[in-house]
């Protein structure tokens, strides 16, 4: 087997990464949803293009389609344990751009649309970027 696709696959982690892995890739894809597809209450692509554009994030469209893409498609790597360290750097990225670009500003908690849960979600996105896809993974399948 390719020695890059060994070495990226491969995976130290048991079952409690798996656990942390589904759960965020399931959060992932819902806000991702909300914005592809405007699911959930969410504004669809238009919407969240509208919005982005207004907070200095341009072109709107294209920044709301990467940002719905990463989380709702690096969501789903997530949840089937496939490319779980690309899709982990990705979502990471991204929860930097939402830290910096909307919640720092509004200080830590969540209650006043701060970065508590984007800082959450960019820990577990990290854990598992080091970690890899733990045991119930096709990561762990492919790297045998």
């Amino acid at each position: 087997m390719n020695t890059f696709i060994k070495s990226l696959a491969t995976t130290r982690a048991g079952f409690g990464l798996t656990v942390l892995r589904v759960l965020v890739g399931i959060t992932f894809m819902a806000h991702g949803s909300q914005k592809l597809f405007g699911w959930f209450g969410g504004y669809g692509l238009a919407g969240v293009a509208q919005w982005m554009e207004s907070i200095g994030l341009a072109p709107g469209y294209l920044m709301a389609l990467m940002a719905g893409s990463a989380e709702f498609f690096g969501g789903l790597a997530l949840v089937i344990g496939l490319l779980v360290r690309p899709a982990s750097a990705v979502l990471a990225f991204t929860m930097l751009v939402a830290i910096f670009s909307v919640h720092i500003g509004n200080g830590f908690f969540m209650a006043d649309n701060g970065y508590e849960f984007a800082l959450a979600l960019l820990a577990a996105t990290l854990a598992l970027l080091i970690e890899g896809a733990g045991r119930l993974s096709l990561d762990k399948r492919i790297a045998g």
